[in-house]
């Protein structure tokens, strides 16, 4: 089992590793079977590591594995080791499994491109990157797998570096990933300063120790990584832009890795937001208004893409609400079966934007039903699992998350439940509003065209994987039947203990509604579609919403430009004057006074000789003065 979890660990670095020092001397397919192949074996030593700990009992599922001491000073000691539990090999799983079937993906659809070498080389760094995030097994080494996270999300964004926008978008993404890792850092190097250690067992025993100020610092530090990490507002603006990256890079970071990494965290440390319960419910609280604020954005985007993007940001909000409640179990359920279908949803959009030549605005597709039947159906079934329709991966996982926050009782949870319940309404409508686009009606002239050309859905290696997760967002969810069957929240419940349970009446009454708000939802952007119009149809809100309610300017007169109008004052006033004309003095200087000297080095054996005469002659005067 510990073998398997190694195993699953650091096969992606050992492909990232190949591949960097095979260089040139491997074929850029070579390259790419090298990630694919080191994927699926992590995908097999996760498996391994699962049902060793499947067939332990209840209580015994937790084991630690010590490589070596990694940092020692005095009574402090950190050591590199990995932690399996119930929560971890989940992790493993999904990370793995999903990952693998993107890197496959990313075969085809990459096909020809000339850095491949390179990009497949940083996408096992990305997983090995997450892998180790959650198989830490303490505080620090799981911030090591953060940073990484950041580095290869910079790399894997900005990898068509010839283009500025992407590397714009990689550098924003890293920018505000570094807020959050400054955040979860201090409150790790608070953690240190009161517990003297960074092991999680150890952190969460001494927690009854500290004062309620130390905690709630603590887990304010925690959630601002979280926050930054899964893209919840305020630290959200990065997330869509992201999208300049390849579209295997966009369903790698929205579905199965970055942006879950703030969920895991919050449910990995929930002894400490539970010991903080403001900054927990501060937590759903984010997660609400994200799912809201994301599912109405979307509702105006025309980037295939970007629409999706702004789908993930609400589905992570859902997840936020879950382990703001203290329904863990849900929140993993749900970052489970997202994703299923969000690398589907991206994975089919991919097909279509290799299909068209690389174009992502919807308003120039159409009437792709008849084109790409089988992108078509895979298409809708994300689509159907994103809306949380009967009985698709995403309603189980979705409306749980919902009737938990109506079982909690109070003000809060009520008001949680409104928020999950208008977002199903959101969800329907930008979900089918993007299906309706893109798939039904007459086909536009760029579909016309391409289906001229013979441009058929793609080679295996894309289809396959969308194929199989195409399985996966039907009949994923299928692991949890509220009242009936329900072995993956019992799973999770073994590491972290939920603190809210819906009951049956709850669970099934709550999906009732959801599904028919998610159902109203789709048949407004139908109505819309057939019309020929949007769903929102004021022109002053459409507005508002298509500059993303301006957190993005604002940013850019609060920090940008304050920032900019500092240094460039700075440069004219100090760097130019000071800095830079003072080596230019001293550096004619020096240059004038080497020229002197060089003159008086004139080569006569009278001139030195008259100087030494000279010089003995002023020790002489000076010495004689001083007696």
């Amino acid at each position: 089992m510990i073998a398997g979890a190694w195993v699953c660990l650091l096969s992606p670095l050992a492909g990232a590793v190949a591949i960097t020092l095979a260089g040139g001397r491997i074929s850029r397919r070579t390259a790419g079977w090298i990630s694919t192949l080191t994927t699926f074996v992590a995908f097999g030593g996760a498996l391994i590591a699962f049902f060793g700990l499947w067939g332990e009992g209840h209580g015994d599922r937790e084991h630690i594995s010590t490589a070596y001491t990694w940092l020692e000073s005095g009574d402090f000691e950190v050591e590199f080791q990995i932690l399996v539990d119930t929560l971890s090999s989940t992790m493993m799983l999904i990370v793995s499994g999903v990952g693998g079937l993107i890197v496959w993906y990313s075969m085809g659809y990459l096909a020809g491109d000339d850095e491949e070498r390179r990009y497949f080389a940083y996408m096992s760094l990305f997983v090995f990157s997450m892998l180790l995030l959650v198989q830490a097994g303490n505080f620090l080494l799981l911030l090591a797998g953060w940073g990484l996270v950041g580095l290869a999300s910079y790399l894997l964004i900005g990898f068509w570096h010839h283009k500025p926008e992407a590397v714009a978008a990689a550098k924003k993404a890293f920018v505000m990933n570094a807020i959050g890792d400054a955040t979860l850092a201090l409150g790790l190097v608070l953690l240190v300063w009161e517990t003297g250690t960074l092991e999680y067992l150890g952190v969460f025993e001494d927690l009854d120790s500290l004062s309620t100020t130390t905690v709630n610092l603590v887990a304010v530090g925690l959630l601002g990584g979280a926050v930054a990490k899964s893209a919840q507002i305020p630290l959200h603006t990065w997330l869509p832009d992201a999208m300049e990256g390849p579209t295997p890079v966009s369903a790698l970071i929205h579905a199965a890795t970055m942006v879950t990494a703030g969920v895991y965290l919050l449910v990995r440390a929930s002894p400490v937001f539970e010991a903080a319960p403001d900054v927990q419910h501060l937590a759903a609280i984010l997660g609400a208004i994200t799912l809201l604020v994301a599912g109405v954005v979307a509702l105006v985007q025309w980037d295939i893409k970007r629409v999706i993007a702004y789908s993930t940001m609400s589905q992570i909000g859902y997840m936020f609400v879950a382990a703001g409640i203290g329904a863990y179990g849900y929140a993993l359920f749900h970052l489970m079966t997202h994703a299923f279908f969000k690398a589907l949803l991206f994975m089919s959009a991919g097909v279509v934007i290799h299909h068209l030549g690389g174009e992502q605005d919807i308003r120039r597709m159409g009437g792709l039903r008849s084109v790409m039947p089988r992108t078509h159906l895979a298409f809708l079934v994300g689509g159907l699992s994103l809306a949380g329709i009967p009985i698709f991966a995403g309603f189980w996982s979705k409306d749980g998350i919902v009737a938990a926050a109506f079982a909690s009782g109070d003000t809060l949870g009520y008001t949680l439940w409104v928020a999950g319940l208008v977002g199903a309404l959101l969800t329907g409508a930008y979900t089918f509003r993007l299906y309706f686009t893109v798939f039904r009606g007459e086909p536009s002239e760029l579909v016309t065209a391409q289906a001229h050309e013979g441009h058929g859905e793609g080679p295996l290696s894309m289809l396959i994987p969308v194929g199989v997760l195409s399985v996966l967002a039907t009949i994923g969810g299928l692991v949890v039947i509220p009242g009936v069957w329900e072995p993956f929240l019992h799973w999770i419940d073994e590491t972290a203990e939920p603190l809210v349970m819906a009951s049956v009446a709850e669970d099934y009454g709550t999906s009732a509604i959801a599904v028919t708000l998610a159902l109203i939802g789709a048949g407004l952007a139908h109505r819309a579609f057939r019309s020929q119009r949007q769903v929102i149809t004021n022109p002053r809100i459409w507005h508002v919403l298509e500059h993303k309610l301006y957190f993005d300017e604002l940013y850019d007169a609060l920090f940008y430009r304050p920032s900019a109008s500092v240094s460039n004052a700075l440069r004219r006033n100090i760097e130019e004057p000071v800095v830079e004309r003072s080596l230019d003095e001293i550096g004619s200087g020096t240059i004038q006074v080497g020229g002197e000297v060089g003159r008086v080095q004139s080569g006569l054996l009278r001139t030195y000789a008259v100087a030494i005469a000279f010089s003995v002659a002023v020790l002489v005067v000076v010495f004689v003065a001083v007696r």
